[in-house]
C-alpha cells in the first residue's frame, strides 16, 4: 500500500479508503473481519457519514471497533454531516450536534477528519468557522473538509475558516469522467466541454485539496458497477486485458486508473468483503502507462478532440 498526505494534514492515509455505506446490516463479527483484512492490505482510512444506515452503520463500525480491540491510533476515522431529510444543513447548532452523534456511535473520542456533505445553499459561512473552531478546540475533530463542491464553494467557506480545507469528495470513476471532460474539451461546442464542476481537479491541485473519489467503481448516479456489465463491454473487456497481463482484478485495475491522475486522489470503495479490499489493494502498487491510462478512458465511451 502507498500512502499520501491528507492535504496540508499531518495524516498519512492510504490510497484507498473503505467506505462504510453499505456496512449498516452486516454483523459486527463480519465487519470486524472487514476492518481486519483492510488493515491487513494497509488500509487504514475509514470513511463514514451520519445518514449511512441512518447511523447504524457507525454503530456496527463502532462495535467491531471495541470487540477488535483495535488500536485506535492505527486508524484514521472521517465522518460526514449537513444532510437531513428533505434538505442540507451547515447550521453551526446542526453540525455540532451531528458530531456528537457521530462520536457516540462509534465509540471514539475524536475523528480525524469531518467533511460537509454535498453543499448547502442557506450556508452561512461564519457560522460554519464557529463550529469548526469549537471542535477543533475541544479535540474532537482534528481537519475538515467537504463532498461535492465546486471552487467557489470551497473558497466562500476557506475565507472564513481558521483551519485549512484538506479533501473534496467526489464522483470519479472509468465510467462517470465528468470532472475529466471538459478538461479534454477546452473551447469547443460538444457536449462534453460542458464544465459541470468549475475545474474542480485543478482547484483543489492548486490548494493542496485532495480529491476523494466516490462510487469509484459505479456507473451513473448509484446505478450500479460497470465490472461485469454489458454495457460496459469495450470498457471491461481492457480492464480484463491488462488485469492478466499485471496479474491483478480488473477493478484493482479500475482502481489503479484513478490513483494514476497526478492528482494524487485517494479512491474510496465500498465493499463488505475482506477477499475484496485485498484485491483492490493491490491496486497502489499497480503502475498503468499513459497508453493504458487513455486507453481506459477511451473505452468506457469517450471521445478525444
Amino acid at each position: 500500500m502507498r500512502y499520501t498526505k491528507l492535504g496540508v494534514s499531518d495524516i498519512d492515509a492510504s490510497l484507498l479508503a473503505l467506505g462504510c455505506m453499505r456496512i449498516a446490516g452486516m454483523g459486527v463479527s463480519d465487519v470486524e473481519k472487514l476492518i481486519s483484512a483492510s488493515l491487513e492490505s494497509g488500509v487504514n482510512f475509514f470513511d463514514h457519514a451520519d445518514i449511512y444506515g441512518g447511523g447504524k452503520s457507525e454503530t456496527v463500525f463502532g462495535e467491531a471497533l471495541r470487540r477488535g480491540n483495535f488500536d485506535r491510533s492505527k486508524i484514521i476515522l472521517q465522518s460526514k454531516c449537513g444532510i437531513r431529510p428533505g434538505f442540507f444543513d451547515f447550521s453551526k447548532e446542526h453540525i455540532l450536534k451531528s458530531v456528537d452523534g457521530i462520536l457516540s456511535r462509534l465509540g471514539v473520542e475524536y475523528l480525524d477528519v469531518l467533511l460537509l456533505h454535498r453543499p448547502d445553499a442557506l450556508v452561512e459561512p461564519e457560522e460554519v468557522a464557529e463550529a469548526f473552531d469549537q471542535l477543533y478546540h475541544s479535540g474532537k475533530v482534528r481537519y475538515f473538509g467537504v463532498s461535492n463542491q465546486n471552487p467557489g464553494q470551497m473558497a466562500l467557506l476557506q475565507k472564513y475558516l481558521n483551519q485549512p480545507l484538506v479533501a473534496n469528495q467526489l464522483q470519479l470513476s472509468c465510467a462517470c469522467t465528468t470532472m475529466l471532460d471538459s478538461g479534454f474539451n477546452v473551447n469547443m461546442t460538444n457536449a462534453a466541454s460542458v464544465d459541470h464542476d468549475n475545474s474542480a481537479i485543478e482547484y483543489c491541485r492548486m490548494n493542496h485539496i485532495t480529491i476523494q473519489t466516490w462510487s469509484s467503481l459505479q456507473y451513473g448516479f448509484f446505478e450500479g458497477t460497470f465490472l461485469g456489465n454489458d454495457s460496459y463491454a469495450e470498457l471491461n473487456s481492457v480492464l480484463n486485458r491488462i488485469a492478466e497481463e499485471k496479474g491483478v482484478t480488473p477493478a484493482a485495475v479500475a482502481i489503479a486508473w484513478i490513483l494514476r491522475h497526478p492528482a494524487r486522489m485517494q479512491a474510496v470503495v465500498g465493499t463488505t468483503k475482506p477477499q475484496r479490499i485485498r484485491e483492490m489493494a493491490a491496486a497502489a502498487d499497480v503502475c498503468l502507462t499513459r497508453e493504458e491510462w487513455y486507453e481506459i478512458y477511451r473505452s468506457a465511451g469517450n471521445t478525444l478532440p
